[in-house]
């Protein structure tokens, strides 16, 4: 039998990075270099550059800590990549950070938090697995401010398994429809995660935020004071899933911009230690706020903030609300003034939900809920013998139907003018 021959030519060629001819551009080979000394800056743009010439493609970070001295531009196309394939988690609390993986260093822009963004992520563009980690930042004194980490700006822009140690303002997605942060963990000290004039649906999923950069007073106390872990301004059907955040003023806060407010699905919310609330809507759509399967924990503990005089709530809406908000198979505990504290013009539903403690702070007899706004609750459980719902004179309905009280049915209307239906809960 005869064998044939076929002669074959070498794929790449000594003078070509054979990195990129499959799509991936390594920043070692544009100057970058992991030492945390060197500023990378310049050699990351450059693969960045590269990767988006050629039409887009996986600019690669190895393992290594890259020090930056400026900022990032994600072109569209182009996906920046660390060594991490799941989102990664370290505890400073204890000691300095593991080398374990892609760690960025910013420095840009300490003491401006309005400079520019350390990773500006464009449309179809992406981050993903690696740290970000404030190496100058306080840890004991007072945190100091810097620019967003990441500004997301145009459709489709993605962070996904990143951690964030150290940033004052987390992630920004502004004019960004479609947006995409999934696997985000770490602890951002003013603003984590803000959304808005979103006009085609977002995404935030498994976002978590707890204080194991740092958990040294005074430095935590701003956080307590201030933080808020998720703001969220115009967006046209958000969704939002499995999210959680520990040691923050505020957990969840929707807001009015100039561009709007929020309308969205959120579900397995969580919020522990929320000292001033886990939920505060200033303001939601008509089309409301859906927030099913939430757990919220908002109280006061000494040992994180000492001498505060601040009153509590799970959840609070604002006198300047006029969407719905509504509350699906959710529980509510711990040493709290009162599970909602409820204003505004809009409707307030709370249905097969849990209230487990309340009027735990000053104990001055104060009732589960309090509202001056139209409120509805049925299916829910209150699990303690205490007054259950204070409405003011300037509420206009009230629908109580199908709870179970354990003791006696307390509900205080305070105006005649109130349409209430109250029947059928179930007292022990």
């Amino acid at each position: 039998m005869m064998m044939m021959i076929i002669a074959t030519t070498t794929l790449f060629s000594s003078n070509v990075d054979a990195s990129s001819s499959v799509g991936i551009w390594n920043v070692l080979d544009y100057g970058a270099v992991a030492d945390n000394k060197t500023d990378s800056t310049t050699g990351f743009a450059n693969a960045i550059a590269a990767a988006a010439s050629a039409g887009g493609g996986t600019v690669f970070a190895p393992a290594g800590i890259y020090r930056f001295n400026g900022h990032l531009n994600i072109q569209s196309g182009v996906t920046l990549r660390g060594s991490y394939s799941v989102v990664p988690s370290h505890d400073l609390r204890g000691g300095p950070i593991a080398q374990d993986g892609t760690i960025f260093i910013p420095t840009e822009g300490r003491a401006d938090a309005s400079a520019p963004p350390f990773i500006h992520v464009n449309s179809n563009a992406a981050a993903s697995g690696f740290v970000v980690y404030y190496q100058e930042q306080e840890t004991i004194n007072l945190p100091v401010p810097y620019p967003w980490t990441f500004h997301l700006e145009g459709n489709n822009a993605a962070v996904t398994d990143i951690e964030l140690l150290g940033a004052f303002n987390g992630i920004n997605a502004t004019a960004s429809a479609r947006h995409y942060i999934a696997r985000v963990q770490g602890q951002p000290l003013n603003i984590g995660v803000y959304i808005d004039q979103t006009y085609d649906i977002g995404r935030v999923e498994d976002v978590h935020f707890n204080p194991w950069f740092s958990s040294s007073h005074p430095f935590v106390e701003y956080q307590l004071t201030h933080g808020r872990a998720f703001v969220f301004g115009r967006s046209d059907w958000e969704y939002v899933l499995n999210t959680f955040a520990f040691g923050y003023a505020v957990g969840y806060h929707f807001i009015e911009t100039p561009t709007g407010s929020m309308n969205g699905n959120f579900v397995g919310l969580g919020a522990d230690l929320a000292v001033n609330a886990s939920v505060l809507v200033d303001q939601s759509q008509p089309a409301g706020l859906l927030i099913t399967n939430g757990e919220f924990t908002a109280f006061h503990n000494d040992q994180w903030l000492p001498n505060s005089t601040v009153e509590s709530s799970q959840v609070v809406v604002s006198s300047s609300n006029t969407g719905a908000v509504k509350f699906v198979d959710c529980s509510f505990w711990g040493p709290n003034s009162q599970i909602a504290l409820l204003d505004g013009t809009g409707t307030v539903t709370f249905s097969s939900c849990e209230f487990v403690q309340w009027d735990e702070q000053k104990r001055d007899g104060r009732a589960a809920i309090s509202t001056k706004t139209s409120l509805i609750l049925n299916g829910n459980h209150f699990n303690q013998d205490k007054n259950q719902v204070r409405a003011e004179p300037e509420t206009k309905r009230l629908v109580i139907i199908g709870n179970v009280m354990e003791g006696a049915l307390r509900v205080d209307v305070a105006s005649n003018s109130t349409i209430a239906q109250i029947g059928m809960n179930a007292a022990s």
